[in-house]
């Protein structure tokens, strides 16, 4: 199984004060990519609450609206811990390029979440395109997702 992003929805992105330089480098990078965005916030360095922004691209990824989400906070923690709230969303925490693609070929992951305290604005523009191109591998990993859910 080979699973690829729908690139006919956008991606739902969005971050907290801390994250708010790589987002904007990384919608530039989305839109340069031919990806349309929709941009859920933060709009500048000021102070914010990440799961104000978080809720709504992991609701965007679980209802379908996006074809995936990215999400950025000083240490990427508190946007996963929110993103994996949603029902359907499979948020993973990456601070290397292996940990993009694996998120993606083993877990089925739809949202990329980033540490930008902790990561370079290089490295975390590598991961998304990684996470982009890595398709999801099935096999033995979808049983394993098909358990995430739980009860």
């Amino acid at each position: 199984m080979s699973t690829q992003f729908n690139k006919s929805l956008p991606v739902a992105i969005g971050c907290d004060h801390a994250g708010f330089q790589y987002k904007e480098k990384i919608v530039a990078l989305l839109r340069d990519q031919g990806w349309k965005v929709e941009d859920h916030g933060a709009f500048s360095t000021d102070s914010v609450d990440y799961p104000d922004m978080a809720h709504p691209v992991a609701k965007a990824v679980a209802n379908e609206q996006a074809a995936f989400g990215i999400l950025i906070c000083g240490s990427g923690n508190g946007v996963a811990i929110t993103a994996n709230k949603e029902a359907r969303v499979r948020a993973a925490l990456c601070w290397e390029q292996e940990l993009a693609k694996l998120a993606r070929a083993h877990n089925n992951a739809n949202v990329l979440c980033l540490p930008a305290r902790f990561v370079s604005e290089e490295l975390a523009e590598k991961m998304v395109l990684d996470f982009i191109a890595t398709p999801f591998e099935g096999g033995r990993h979808q049983n394993r997702v098909n358990k995430i859910a739980g009860c």
